[in-house]
């Protein structure tokens, strides 16, 4: 896997990319540590074999910069990061996929993109819900292992997948100088407003033209399945799957299955299609 970087609005920012194919654009979530080698590691490899990847880390998430001054919470931002990579990439059409908070940016960025013949989510955020425990805890920065293990383990239900790779692929960012005070400025006050900061408004769902696949674990407590399941129902062409033993991390629970589920997803839009 290559790393590669560029320049925007003054921040450096860090993406990865992999293999040869019709193009995928993978964006994380935002949760304790969330980057693309934190949230897409499972599945990174066996997506190479098929697509070429490109795996961008947000603005203050992974190995991209962080913004000089607050709101570090910057929704706006992302989503004119991901269209500037989007524009960088070269093939005429793309499937994106976002998880979690990014699932609510790849469908504003498809919603404006023509470029993106393809959508995929998981764990979407996007909908209205109200604030619970769990969400709160992954938008509250670990000081420590345990700490980070118990944030993770309301992400995901079978906890047997919380092994030490995944673990040091989040406290790489954690424990960075200075970054558990980055996160929680980032989710300070009030963290209702990040929801609905998060909120897809139903007219920019109704221009979203292509393709989406939404896949969301049955047992999430902390992003809860009702908010893709109202975001589908508003949508023109959307499947939504619901996953059983899987909570809110499904590249990690259920990689085998999302990586079966994308693979015929994006063969069906992307693959032999002119300019791909």
């Amino acid at each position: 896997m290559n790393t590669e970087s560029f320049d925007f609005e003054g921040v450096p920012v860090n993406y990865y990319t992999a293999g040869d194919g019709p193009t995928l654009l993978l964006i994380h979530g935002s949760g304790p540590g969330a980057s693309s080698i934190g949230n897409w590691r499972p599945i990174l490899p066996a997506l190479a074999e098929r697509f070429q990847i490109f795996a961008m880390d947000l603005i203050g998430f992974g190995k991209s910069g962080r913004k000089p001054a607050p709101p570090y919470f910057d929704y706006d931002l992302w989503v004119r990061q991901t269209k500037a990579l989007l524009e960088r990439i070269p093939a005429k059409r793309v499937g994106l996929i976002g998880h979690s908070l990014s699932a609510s940016l790849a469908l504003t960025v498809a919603a404006d993109e023509t470029k993106v013949s393809g959508v995929m989510t998981t764990g979407a955020m996007g909908a209205s819900f109200e604030l619970r425990p769990g969400t709160s805890r992954t938008w509250t920065c670990p000081r420590n292992r345990d700490e980070l293990v118990a944030a993770l383990s309301g992400l995901i239900h079978d906890t047997s997948g919380i092994d030490e790779a995944y673990l040091q692929a989040r406290e790489q960012v954690i424990f960075a100088p200075g970054y558990a005070d980055y996160f929680d400025t980032m989710f300070e006050g009030d963290q209702q407003k990040y929801i609905d900061a998060a909120v897809v408004p139903e007219d920019v769902l109704q221009r979203i033209q292509c393709p989406v696949l939404m896949l969301h674990g049955r047992e999430d407590g902390s992003f809860p399945p009702e908010c893709s399941e109202q975001i589908a129902s508003k949508l023109k062409s959307a499947d939504l799957m619901l996953l059983s033993a899987c909570s809110h991390s499904v590249a990690v629970e259920r990689s085998s299955t999302f990586v079966a589920l994308a693979n015929d997803f994006f063969d069906c839009i992307l693959r032999n299609q002119p300019g791909t």
